[in-house]
């Protein structure tokens, strides 16, 4: 079990970039396993976000297809959304008191932390450094030295 992050939806989508062999083998494993394998809403919305950013992308996808690629992955077997429980308060200030220094852009990563918590996962497969900052996370970059799930 283990939570896909924004950045790997993005390279695995774009077939432009460097990494997209990696996170499309990677998100094509995870879509055919037996096994669990989750996102957030909020790492869903950043994917729409940034795909269909003019200023982000060069051929920026069009809202249609962005959702359509979003869609696809919701219907996928195994597939689920973290959601927030009962819990998320309490989950969200133990981090907070356990973690020091959060601020900024990093807050949108602490929600997606949280929910890993609350939920009882621990893998996420992600290019972004800042999730290192939560020690109770194992953190995989399939690009740089991280074992693709499945292999």
């Amino acid at each position: 079990m283990f939570v896909v992050d924004t950045n790997i939806l993005l390279y695995a989508a774009n077939s432009d970039c460097r990494e997209h062999d990696v996170c499309f083998e990677l998100l094509d494993r995870a879509r055919n396993q037996a096994g669990a394998w989750y996102a957030t809403w909020s790492i869903l919305y950043g994917f729409l976000r940034i795909v269909t950013h003019p200023r982000v992308l060069t051929r920026p996808w069009e809202i249609e297809a962005a959702y359509g690629f979003v869609k696809s992955l919701l219907s996928s077997p195994g597939f689920s959304l973290l959601v927030e429980t009962d819990r998320h308060e309490l989950v969200v200030s133990e981090i907070i008191s356990e973690t020091p220094d959060l601020a900024g852009n990093i807050l949108s990563d602490l929600h997606v932390a949280a929910l890993m918590r609350e939920h009882g996962l621990a893998t996420i497969y992600t290019r972004d450094l800042d999730f290192h900052r939560f020690p109770f996370l194992r953190v995989i970059d399939p690009i740089s030295g991280g074992t693709p799930y499945g292999k």
